[in-house]
This record gives C-alpha cells, structure tokens and sequence, in this order.
C-alpha cells in the first residue's frame, strides 16, 4: 500500500487545474485512470488537440491500486516462456469466469487486441516483462512488472509520462458536471467545475473513463442490497458520477447489479492482497487451521466461499518461498496484520489455530501437490509451502469491481436507452458494463482499460477528423 500511495502522491504533483474560461478541443476526456490517460495518449499521437478533466486533485483514479497485473495472450513474453496460450483460449476463459453474461463482441475484442496493448505499453518504456497465472486462466497471460510488482503505478507511470512528454492538457480538481448535446443528440463537449468557478469544454468528442461506482455503498446497495455497508478497494473518488452524467443525455445503462467483490482484503484496514499471492502458490485456511476451497476459483465463487466461513474470515497463508517469488509481497510482511513465524506452531499460535490441525492441512497440501491431485481441485500446485519463515494476513471480502455500466460496442460508442448511437460519445473502462459479465477475472481489468482506452482515442479522433470533413 505504501508504494501505491507514494505512486499517487507524485501523479498528483504534475496535474494542473483548469481555469474558469471555455475552450475548444478535439477530445474531451472525462478521468485521468488507466482507460482515460490512454485514450488520451492515443488521440493525441493520432493528432487530435486533448484535454483531460480528473474531479481528483492526482490521476490514476483505481488503476494505481492495481496489484495483479495485465492479462493478454500471444504476446511474444508469452511464446517466449513456450506458453501455448490463444485468443481462443483467453475469450473462453474470460466468457466463463463471466458466467456467459459477458457480451461476446467486446470479450473477442479484448482477447484480440490484448497484445497489442503489451507491445504499446512496452514501446511507451512501460515494464510488463513477467509473466504470471491468476484465477481463472487456462495459462499464464497477467503480464506484470519484473519479479511480480503492483502493476497498477506502472501503468499510470508510463501513461503519465507519455501525456507530459507529449504535454497533454491534463486538470486535476476539475469535475465534470454536464454532458453537453446539441438539438441533434450529438455530444458537443461538457460543463467542468473547479476551483475558479464553472465553465465549458467544446469539442467534437467525449471520451467518458470516469471509473466506476465501488465506493458508493449506496449506489452499490441499491442495485445489490446484500452488500450494503461493505467496504471497498476502491479509491474515494469511484461514486459513479459518469455513470450518472451518461444516463442523463439518455445512455443505457446495463448490468449494473453485476458487482464484484475481492476475497482477499485485509478487515478494517481495506487493503487489497493481490491475486498473485495465490497464483504464485499460497493458499487459504479458516480459524479452524484448515483449507475449505479451491483458491484458484474464480473472485465470486471465492469470496463465497470464505463468507462461509467462521466470522466471515480466512487466512492468506504462504512460506517464504513463496513470498521471494513475488515483489508485491514485501510491502504486506512489513504491516501490522501479517503474521509471522518461524515454525508451523508459532504461526499457528499468533493465528490463533490449532498447530495439529494446521500441520496437518500443510502435510495434505503436499502431498496432494506429490500426488498431482489436490483434494479441492486446484490444478496448479507450485510449492511445497514447508519453507519458514511462514506468514498469515487475515482476510475478508469487499466491494471491488462494479461490472457494470454504460453500453458501448466494440468501437466504445455509446448506445441509447432506444438502441441508437449517441454521435460523438465514446467510454472506456469501469465506467462501461458488458466487458466482464457477472464476475471479473483477475488481470482482466488492466487489459480493460488499455484496450478499450486506445480504441476510445482512436475513434474519438476519427470522428473529430470527420466533423471537421463535413464543415469544408
């Protein structure tokens, strides 16, 4: 967590506010997160004129707590290790995590243009050169920073330095309050708010990559009362308010009961333990000292299943091994809620477990893994898990991802309550619904917002260049 907040604090050094006078642009970007920094980049080395608006006074919106990584398939990392991974492969995966309510015109876009998004990244000075298998994947595709690190301020880093290297009008503390329209129906550009009073953004295109509305218990209530008073992963500024501005010029929302939650977070500090620790081998145990799940399950079958649980907890447990394989772990053994031990019975003891019945889930474990047969299903076993130090982070779920959102097609325009285009409207990322279905896999997100993100740029761009076609 630290590295993440120290990642935000100098974005927020180099966002600049808006002053309260209109101006004219090509695109208008609504949200300074992942999807919106890349479809701004994108516009921009298109040649489009961008400015950016962010209601936060820094950018990076969720993605900076971003810990996984970013999942894509046949990328040359991949063939590289002889992973024999496919599109195919990747849009299966993605439609049955997603329990088939995904739409599957967006799935096949983001499994196919996956790895482009790697190589853009990469060519941007972005490090995505490890290669790692989280829940719900045939193979590993969740490219991630070298040794496992937090994915998410990497991503904004490159996208951020891309932006003021191509000095991108970017305005943090600067909320967008109204989308605007013409008497045709097409966007015209929108109303901001900031410090100096309110003004408005003309231009030809309006990306929408608000985010989404995770942080909003009572919007998130609403749609799924059994979650009311949840916490969140979420950074503050995820209220939904894009959500809100798209509806009002008549954008159809869709799926917004389909909401996510995380099975891994630390209780009454809402930290969010990455998917990684489990791909990269650790596994859950309940206060009673015993395993009760498959932890490469998918994220909702998961979190149901620790719900199940005694006090509606488990613990996060792995050996150092485990723990050297994966960077995004050193941050988590210096906080408070990890527990350590340097024996099987001194970390039972700080658990609060019983020692017998924790050695003898460790010893089951092993000799599935010897077996090649886990008792709960899991196919991949990559440690033995015997090597001390041991650690244990208690864990519970919470709101994490809300799946869904404004309707968009695989070009991200927006569609109307009544089925039709809303001209010169474009959206990305959380904001939108359809990409996900009804759960999210883990390094689906980042693949997201990137690929979606460029493909907003893109065509808010063409559509720029066309309007002005037709005004010659």
């Amino acid at each position: 967590m630290k590295k993440i907040l120290v990642a935000a604090a100098v974005m927020a050094c180099f966002g600049t506010a808006g002053a309260a006078e209109d101006i004219n642009v090509d695109v208008a970007v609504i949200g300074a997160g992942g999807a919106g920094l890349s479809a701004a980049v994108q516009a921009n080395e298109l040649g489009a004129k961008v400015v950016v608006v962010e209601k936060m006074a820094m950018v990076g919106g969720n993605t900076v707590r971003a810990a996984g990584g970013l999942n894509a398939t046949e990328t040359a990392l991949q063939k590289a290790k002889g992973t024999k991974d496919s599109v195919e492969i990747m849009y299966f995966d993605t439609m049955k995590g997603g329990h088939w309510l995904n739409d599957p015109a967006l799935v096949r876009t983001l499994a196919e243009k996956s790895a482009s998004s790697v190589d853009w990244l990469l060519a941007h000075g972005g490090d995505l050169r490890d290669v790692g298998l989280m829940a719900g994947a045939t193979f590993p595709r969740t490219h991630r920073p070298t040794g496992g690190a937090l994915v998410g301020p990497e991503v904004v880093r490159t996208l951020y330095t891309a932006a003021k290297a191509e000095k991108i009008d970017i305005r943090t503390n600067t909320q967008a309050t109204k989308i605007l329209t013409d008497k045709t129906g097409r966007v015209t550009g929108i109303q901001v708010k900031d410090k100096n009073g309110t003004y408005t953004i003309h231009s030809k295109a309006v990306v929408n990559a608000a985010g989404g509305f995770g942080a909003n218990n009572e919007l998130v209530s609403k749609y799924v009362p059994r979650l009311k008073g949840f916490a969140t992963t979420n950074h503050p500024g995820a209220t939904g308010d894009g959500l809100l501005l798209a509806e009002k010029i008549g954008a159809n929302l869709i799926q917004m009961d389909q909401i996510q939650t995380h099975p891994t977070v630390v209780p009454k500090v809402g930290e969010m333990i990455t998917e990684a620790v489990r791909g990269n081998g650790a596994i859950l145990v309940n206060k009673e000292g015993k395993r009760f799940f498959n932890e490469l399950q998918t994220r909702d079958a998961v979190s149901a299943a620790i719900l199940k649980q005694k006090d509606g907890i488990a613990y996060l447990f792995f050996d150092s091994d485990m723990q050297k394989s994966l960077k995004a772990t050193n941050g988590y053994i210096k906080q408070p809620y990890c527990l350590t031990g340097a024996t099987l019975d001194e970390i039972a003891g700080k658990m609060g477990v019983p020692a017998a019945d924790l050695k003898a889930t460790m010893d089951a474990w092993k000799a599935g893994k010897a077996a090649n047969k886990d008792a709960f299903g899991r196919a991949d076993m990559p440690r033995d898990l015997d090597k001390g130090p041991f650690y244990a982070i208690a864990v519970t779920p919470a709101v994490h991802h809300t799946m869904g959102g404004i309707k968009i097609d695989p070009l991200t325009q927006v569609y109307n309550v009544k089925g039709q285009v809303i001209p010169g409207f474009f959206a990305a990322g959380e904001v939108t619904g359809g990409v996900h279905g009804g759960n999210r896999l883990g390094g689906n997100a980042q693949a997201d917002i990137v690929t979606f993100g460029r493909i907003a740029g893109q065509q808010a761009f063409i559509f720029a260049r066309q309007l002005d076609a037709q005004k010659k």
